[in-house]
C-alpha cells in the first residue's frame, strides 16, 4: 500500500487489480470454488483517509464511521484527484451503486482488527471512490487492506503485514493480495498466495461498461474446467516482458457466462478485436474487460478510439509494485 501522512490523518493510496490468468478448478465442500487466478495490481487508486483521533473523541465514546467522498483528502490536495465529481451522488452515478457506509468492508475491515485486537479505539475514514464497484476490479478488497493498513498505524497497534494479511482472509478472497508486492498467483479461493516481484511496466486500457455483475451469480453459471488451463506459459509470458506474448496467454474461465448474463461482455470483446492490441479479455467476475497495450502512446490512443464508442468508463492504467509497510 501507498502511505502518506498528514497532520490531520493516515492517507493509503489503494490499487485496483486484473486478473490475466483465472482458471476454475472446481467447487470446495465450503460452497466457494477451487482457482488458480494470476493477478497484477494497476495505477487506479481509491484513497482512504484515516483520521487521527483525539482525546475528546475518544471521551466521547467509540465512533466508527465511513463517508464517501469525491477529491478532497486532508492535506493531500493537488496528489489525489477522483473524476468522479465532488459528492455522494456524482459517484454513484459514475462507479456504480455503492454500499450504504455501515454495509462496506471497509467498516467491517476496522471492525473486525478492533476485535481481534482488543481495542475500542475511534475510526473516522474518508473513502474518495474511483475503482468502480461490481466490475472485477477489486476496490473492495484493496479499500479493505487499505483500512487494516491505516488503522494498524493509527491505532499504534504494531501488526506485521504477515499478520494482517492472516486476517484479510476473513473478509474476502482478493483482500490477502494487496499485501504482496503487486504481482501474485492466488489458489485456493484466493487466498492462498505467491507473491512474485512486480518488475514489469505492462500498459493496459480498461473499460467498466454501464452494467456491473454479481461475482455470486457469475461463478453460480460457471461451469469448473474439465481438462485446466496450465499457468505456466502466462507467467512465463510475464517474466519476459512482451505485450505480445502476455497477450496471447491470457484466459479467463468466468468469461463465457458473464457474457450470458451481460451483452456488454461481448460488445466489449467485439469492439476490442477491430483495435489493434496484443490481448483482451474480461477480469475478475467482470464486467471490466481490458486490454493490454503496446506501450504508453498505444493505450493512450485505444484510450480515445474506445471513448469515442461511449462503451462505458475508460481508464489507462500501468502494472505498479506494491510497497510493503
Amino acid at each position: 500500500m501507498y502511505v502518506r501522512r498528514s497532520p490531520e490523518a493516515i492517507v493509503v493510496q489503494a490499487p485496483a487489480k486484473l486478473n490475466l490468468h483465472f482458471e476454475v478448478l472446481g467447487r470446495r465442500p465450503d460452497g466457494f470454488h477451487e482457482v488458480e487466478t494470476f493477478i497484477t495490481a494497476i495505477s487506479l487508486f481509491d484513497t482512504l483517509a484515516f483520521f487521527h483521533s483525539s482525546p475528546q473523541t475518544e471521551q466521547a465514546g467509540l465512533q466508527r464511521t465511513v463517508d464517501f467522498a469525491g477529491d478532497w483528502v486532508p492535506g493531500m490536495r493537488g496528489y489525489f484527484h477522483s473524476p468522479a465529481g465532488d459528492s455522494t451522488g456524482d459517484l454513484q452515478t459514475a462507479l456504480g451503486d455503492l454500499p450504504e457506509p455501515s454495509d462496506n468492508i471497509v467498516v467491517k475491515a476496522i471492525e473486525l482488527l478492533s476485535q481481534r485486537a482488543g481495542t475500542e479505539k475511534s475510526a473516522v475514514v474518508r473513502l474518495v471512490k474511483r475503482i468502480p464497484s461490481s466490475a472485477g476490479l477489486g476496490g473492495g478488497s484493496s479499500d479493505a487492506a487499505a483500512a487494516l493498513v491505516a488503522a494498524n498505524l493509527a491505532w499504534n497497534l504494531g501488526w506485521s503485514q504477515e499478520r494482517l494479511a492472516s486476517l484479510a482472509a476473513d473478509l474476502g478472497s482478493d483482500v490477502p493480495f494487496y499485501f504482496t508486492r503487486g504481482a501474485a498467483i492466488c489458489r485456493g479461493r484466493g487466498e492462498r498466495l505467491e507473491s512474485l516481484e512486480n518488475g514489469q511496466h505492462f500498459h493496459f486500457v480498461v473499460v467498466r461498461p454501464p452494467q456491473g455483475l454479481s461475482t455470486a451469480d457469475v461463478y453460480r453459471n460457471c461451469q469448473p474446467a474439465k481438462t485446466p488451463v496450465s499457468i505456466g506459459p502466462l507467467l512465463e509470458a510475464w517474466r519476459n516482458g512482451c505485450p505480445y506474448r502476455l497477450g496471447s496467454m491470457l484466459m479467463n474461465r468466468l468469461q463465457e457466462p458473464a457474457a450470458k448474463m451481460c451483452s456488454w461482455v461481448g460488445r466489449l470483446r467485439n469492439a476490442m478485436k477491430q483495435l489493434e492490441v496484443p490481448g483482451h479479455q474480461m477480469t475478475g467476475s467482470g464486467s471490466s474487460y481490458f486490454a493490454i497495450c503496446h506501450n504508453a502512446r498505444h493505450a493512450q490512443h485505444t484510450a480515445s478510439r474506445l471513448r469515442a464508442q461511449r462503451l462505458g468508463q475508460v481508464f489507462h492504467a500501468t502494472s505498479v509494485h506494491i510497497p510493503l509497510n
